[in-house]
């Protein structure tokens, strides 16, 4: 990118990944604009960041006001460059089963595509742009204790590679950089420590992330050697995986 000043937005910002992209963001110059649901948050993030920060209240389950929250932040920061989509969740608290399913589906399906369209529209309208999305290692394979999360990050992964397929159809100039993210600090990982490998700091998962932003590539494994777990289930029969 060769603008002296580029512009984000990032929806899912006021914590884990979604917050420390916005912190190194903002030490690299970037005008940051950030969403979520926990508007205290995000005048928190005002605060700390200062006027380099733009921010916006956002339930992506609302999905008229989430595209038009989207586009009126990318107004008000006089235009962005990237849009990551970042927001999700891995299950819904105080609920059954399905209905924590059925949340989770909302959000990290439903939520997705709603500003992933409108991302799309903002770009080709400008002709140029880069969606990110922030799928999972997780989309690789089913998963007994979380099928709703793993299904939904196969979806994203799904999706974007077909958006991608889309925007070659177009004059517009337009990446789409499909993020899949292990295991990485955050309260989802706390006290887990000795059921998950590989777990990295948030500061060097997002480092590598936000390094391929700026490569505008297509796709990213976070950290990097998960890249040799991906090739690993690709080569296993599915009923080996079925009995994990």
């Amino acid at each position: 990118m060769d603008r002296l000043e580029k512009s984000i937005i990032i929806t899912g910002a006021t914590s884990g990944i979604g917050r420390e992209l916005a912190a190194q963001c903002i030490e690299k110059g970037y005008r940051v604009g950030g969403t979520g649901r926990r508007v205290e948050n995000l005048r928190e993030m005002k605060e700390q960041f200062g006027d380099r920060f733009y921010y916006r209240q956002m339930d992506v389950t609302r999905f008229d006001e989430a595209r038009n929250r989207l586009i009126e932040l990318a107004e008000e920061m006089d235009g962005v460059d990237i849009i990551v989509l970042n927001a999700g969740i891995i299950r819904f608290q105080s609920a059954t089963a399905v209905e924590s399913d059925q949340k989770v589906i909302d959000v990290n399906v439903s939520g997705f595509v709603q500003l992933a369209n409108a991302a799309l529209d903002y770009f080709v309208s400008r002709g140029r742009g880069q969606i990110v999305g922030i799928s999972s290692i997780a989309a690789l394979l089913g998963y007994g204790k979380s099928s709703a999360y793993n299904a939904s990050k196969a979806f994203i992964s799904n999706y974007m590679q077909g958006l991608r397929q889309k925007v070659r159809r177009t004059d517009a100039d337009i990446t789409i950089t499909d993020v899949k993210p292990g295991f990485v600090e955050s309260a989802m990982t706390a006290g887990r420590e000795k059921d998950i490998f590989w777990v990295a700091p948030a500061d060097v998962a997002t480092r590598q992330i936000l390094r391929s932003i700026e490569k505008r590539k297509n796709y990213a494994y976070i950290t990097r050697r998960w890249r040799l777990i991906a090739w690993v289930v690709y080569l296993v029969p599915n009923w080996i995986l079925d009995r994990l």
